[in-house]
């Protein structure tokens, strides 16, 4: 078989697509991954310190979410939502939303799991101090329960970074969407998909470094253990 990579690179307007779907891609992720993660602490919270009634449906939405197909979340979003409510956003804009709803369940429930980690004598030792409760929280605990669900967090960011090829099925111009108009175009669908796996492992393993790099930015502790 002869492998023709040349007739995506020699077209500037192809090479243009794939780098505008890169970049695409990386926004929504960031985003995604920004808002599922403060959404995700309120749940986990909730659930933590038994708010009344908003744990039950803390807990409510994040099976739901977890047990239910992206897909069907994401076509939801994308058309159920602005019928019931009649209003109208850009495509990657409920791409964005979807993927912070979907991933907000997951996030929760690894957040949840880190803040019932830490051991209750923290708090005795902190209360020993003098520390109010709240202050012990968020200057005590919360720092430790981060840090330990940090490496989970960073493989649940970088599996929806390579999620996001779904959202092509709404028409966002992701990178995903750039691979299937270039092969619509040339018929030349194992080199695609070469290109964009390659794509695909590229940004992954920056993203890893990067969130590797954070890691250690933010938890210098961890080094020294």
């Amino acid at each position: 078989m002869e492998l023709r990579f040349f007739e995506i690179y020699r077209e500037p307007d192809y090479l243009f697509l794939l780098a505008e779907g890169v970049g695409t891609s990386i926004f929504i992720t960031i985003l995604a991954g920004i808002f599922g993660f403060v959404l995700a602490t309120f749940l986990a919270l909730s659930r933590y310190w038994n708010v009344p009634v908003i744990k039950y449906f803390s807990t409510a939405y994040v099976e739901f979410i977890r047990n239910t197909p992206l897909i069907v979340q994401l076509f939801f979003v994308a058309f159920g939502l602005p019928l019931l409510f009649g209003y109208e956003w850009p495509f990657w804009a409920h791409a964005v939303l979807a993927l912070t709803l979907n991933f907000s369940g997951y996030f929760a429930e690894i957040l949840r799991s880190s803040f019932q980690s830490i051991s209750h004598h923290q708090n005795e030792a902190a209360a020993s101090l003098g520390l109010p409760p709240r202050t012990t929280f968020w200057k005590v605990l919360f720092p430790q329960a981060i840090a330990v669900s940090f490496p989970s967090l960073n493989s649940q960011f970088i599996f929806l970074f390579l999620t996001t090829g779904i959202i092509s099925e709404i028409g966002v111009r992701d990178l995903t969407y750039a691979g299937l108009f270039i092969d619509s175009r040339t018929f030349r669908s194992f080199e695609v998909f070469i290109t964009l796996t390659c794509l695909y492992i590229g940004i992954a393993v920056s993203f890893k470094a990067a969130l590797a790099w954070l890691d250690g930015k933010l938890f210098p502790w961890k080094a020294s253990r």
